[in-house]
């Protein structure tokens, strides 16, 4: 029982990072009163952001200041169904953040969109290679929704953001041959807001030796603002400075898109919106019938247990925490591996990371001390299905590129393989080669399988006596073989380079996920979107297929992983599913589909 129960509103968020935001800024504009719940303090950048003090990478990176506290609510992971999951109790291979702006504050910038084929993945393969080509146990499927239906929207969240870049076609008409365009990419109703950032000497390197080697390199579409911009909701960035404290950091010069610097501004204008931190969701409450949702049951700052009764709940945090909250509060059937039946859990899916650290002589530089964590030079060659896989055996594909985003004191540090680990050698090794390296990187889609999934654990709970979402995960054959084959790729851009030595990171058949490096905090599925209410917990308006007024934005909806960063697709996904509540929901409620 709720000690309290707040006056109702139309719509209540869970979550205030990406999609929180915009959901908030579209549902506000439509005249609805919005009150959207942050589990974290409040973040902005006069304080979290002030300079010099944000250049800490003791703080931010090290001690983990704008990440999720794994000592009150984590994650439990085990490898199979057979095995015991265990807490993630140490950040590693991926970093929830906490707190207003959510991963949006702390993300690095890269903003892409997506490649029209991995929104009809399934489809796609098995027109081109067969039905039998997909491995037995591979769950991949069809967003539902097509790249011509959501290109405004990706458009607009660009408006929004200030992305830099370089368009290679402008509504049918090339504009980027020779420019730093990308000769892959789908077509664009609108430029880029702004110009490309200005590439680095390493990032220039890669893009030199990738066009000898007949690729087609391009410019990274980046978040971090090439110029000063003012957005549609008359929200201002500044150019971005190359300081190299992006990821995992609160941008102190406006440069760097955020919720709390491109949308949270203007809504601190409008009346109908109230952002209330400290809340910490327990659970959606649902009506009776348990068809439809009445609001949400929250702990405020001081503990006290809070309801806030709705018209519409969006469940709009991180991708586990969504998943999480959707079990807890009994909304879908979860999904069950062994008979693959329900849909909440279902498809969870990671990215498939290769990394290439290349050494130089002295007589290079690569000054890897600048950087903006969404500049760089890519090539998409071997992305999505720009390759033809038949006769490699594996599903999936990868950006390769350069994006120095500012190698840190600490933990940006790389040295050849045989280097001393410690003492006076491992010194002069960082002097010989700290000036001298260059990082790129293979940033692999990753598939759904049946057995790859999310459920409640039955054992640990949180600190407020909720079981903890359970990760069942492990890489299969497909995962090795394509990051392999990216590797190997990346590899020969690499030598083209010409390093005295390169040292190469990549998974070997037999190697399981490992919780303790970091790898990208690209967690996908659990909540995925689709037209089949068998196969799919929400619909391709991301509404609750069980619950009609509950809506699910966010990677969450993911049907497996891609190769390019999720933001720009979460963005564009959730001005599509607003746009369906302002024209479609609001007129009359109900299933949309």
């Amino acid at each position: 029982m709720a000690s309290s129960t707040m006056k109702k509103v139309d719509v209540v968020i869970v979550g205030f990072g990406w999609a929180g935001a915009i959901m908030a800024k579209e549902l506000t504009e439509a005249g609805l009163k919005v009150v959207a719940l942050e589990r974290g303090p409040m973040r902005d950048t006069a304080t979290d952001g002030a300079y010099p003090q944000a250049l800490d990478e003791l703080t931010y990176n090290i001690r983990r200041k704008l990440f999720q506290d794994m000592s009150r609510e984590t994650v439990t992971v085990r490898h199979g169904k057979n095995d015991t999951a265990l807490p993630y109790r140490q950040l590693g291979a991926f970093l929830p953040g906490t707190g207003v702006g959510g991963a949006g504050l702390h993300w690095s910038g890269v903003h892409f969109r997506v490649d029209p084929v991995e929104l009809r993945l399934r489809t796609h393969y098995e027109e081109r290679y067969g039905k039998k080509f997909l491995p037995e146990g591979m769950t991949i499927q069809d967003y539902g929704v097509s790249y011509e239906e959501l290109e405004p929207h990706f458009d607009f969240a660009e408006k929004v953001f200030g992305t830099s870049g370089t368009a290679w076609t402008v509504a049918g008409k090339t504009v980027g041959k020779g420019q730093g365009g990308n000769p892959f990419a789908a077509d664009r109703s609108h430029d880029f807001p702004l110009p490309a950032q200005k590439r680095t000497v390493s990032a220039q390197r890669f893009g030199d030796a990738a066009t000898r080697l007949g690729y087609h390199p391009y410019d990274l579409p980046s978040a971090n603002a090439s110029g000063p911009y003012t957005n549609p909701y008359g929200c201002q960035m500044g150019p971005c400075n190359f300081c190299g404290y992006c990821s995992g950091y609160a941008c102190y010069n406006y440069s760097k898109a955020s919720p709390n610097v491109n949308v949270l501004p203007a809504l601190r204008q409008a009346p109908n919106f109230e952002l209330r931190t400290q809340a910490q969701v327990l659970r959606v409450n649902l009506a009776p019938d348990r068809r439809t949702a009445t609001g949400v049951t929250y702990l405020d700052a001081q503990g006290r247990e809070v309801e806030q009764p709705a018209d519409i709940v969006v469940i709009a945090a991180f991708q586990l925490h969504n998943v999480r909250l959707m079990l807890l509060s009994g909304i879908g059937q979860p999904y069950d591996p062994a008979t693959g039946q329900g849909t909440v859990g279902r498809n969870f899916a990671y990215q498939n990371m290769a990394t290439i650290k290349a050494f130089f002589d002295k007589n290079v530089h690569a000054n890897p001390f600048i950087g903006a964590g969404g500049a760089g030079v890519a090539i998409d060659d071997f992305n999505a299905d720009h390759f033809d896989h038949g006769p490699l055996g594996f599903v999936g594909g990868s950006p390769m590129w350069v994006n120095q985003s500012g190698a840190k004191p600490i933990s940006g540090i790389a040295l050849p393989d045989g280097s001393p680990a410690w003492g006076s050698g491992w010194k002069q090794a960082v002097a010989d080669n700290y000036l001298h390296t260059v990082s790129m990187d293979s940033h692999g889609a990753h598939m759904s399988y049946r057995d790859n999934c999310l459920s409640l654990d039955p054992t640990y709970k949180d600190a407020w006596g909720l079981p903890l979402l359970r990760m069942t995960f492990d890489w299969k054959d497909n995962d090795i073989r394509m990051t392999r084959f990216m590797a190997q790729k990346m590899r020969a851009v690499a030598e083209a380079m010409g390093p005295r030595s390169i040292r190469v990171s990549v998974k070997n058949f037999g190697d399981h996920f490992d919780t303790v490096g970091y790898q990208t905090t690209h967690l996908n599925g659990g909540a995925i979107m689709g037209t089949d209410p068998r196969t799919s917990a929400v619909n391709r308006y991301l509404q609750s297929w069980d619950v009609h007024n509950v809506f699910v934005p966010g990677a969450s909806a993911f049907p497996q992983g891609l190769g390019y960063n999720p933001t720009g697709l979460v963005a564009a996904l959730t001005y599509w599913s607003a746009k369906a509540i302002r024209e479609r929901y609001l007129r009359q409620p109900g299933a949309l589909a």
